[in-house]
């Protein structure tokens, strides 16, 4: 049986799962895939610096039951809340346009913590040489770096394609 009360446990888990989402989405853009080292690192550290916040002085499996139905529960629905414009713009940012007819937009990149290196290997991706054959270049929310060619060409993507499923 928990040493706390179930329904603590599941709001604590709620409020916890909330406040990393708010601040994840501060963080910035980033694909799974692009972590580096460090960013694995600060994960694993808030992830065990968290655990004592959501489940208290309990250790029961019960409680960790509870907590992994709140979580769970939790996730679905910011998923379903998701799909609500104004709340899927609170939580997913507009694109950044990272090099225009060009030349970098270094605000830009300085905001979003993007090295030229990193355009540059997404140029390459795109098939491309450099930023003087881009018409435009922008990270995605996703994290992704989408490129334009300036001769508009399609340019082979690695990309993958997301689907959605809508009621």
């Amino acid at each position: 049986m928990p040493s706390v009360n179930v329904l603590e446990l599941a709001v604590r888990g709620v409020v916890v799962y909330v406040a990393l989402l708010v601040a994840l989405r501060v963080f910035g853009k980033r694909e799974i895939g692009q972590f580096t080292v460090y960013d694995l690192v600060f994960i694993l550290l808030v992830a065990n610096a968290l655990q004592p916040a959501m489940t208290g002085p309990d250790s029961s499996v019960t409680g960790g039951i509870v907590l992994i139905f709140a979580l769970v529960g939790a996730n679905f629905l910011v998923g379903q809340l998701d799909r609500v414009p104004l709340i899927h713009h609170l939580f997913t940012p507009p694109s950044s346009v990272l090099i225009k007819d060009g030349d970098y937009v270094k605000s830009t990149m300085e905001r979003e913590g993007i090295t030229e290196d990193e355009v540059e290997m997404a140029i390459r991706e795109h098939g491309l040489e450099g930023s003087k054959d881009v018409r435009l270049a922008e990270l995605e929310p996703d994290g992704s770096i989408s490129v334009v060619a300036k001769d508009s060409e399609v340019a082979k993507r690695r990309r993958r394609v997301r689907f959605i499923r809508r009621p």
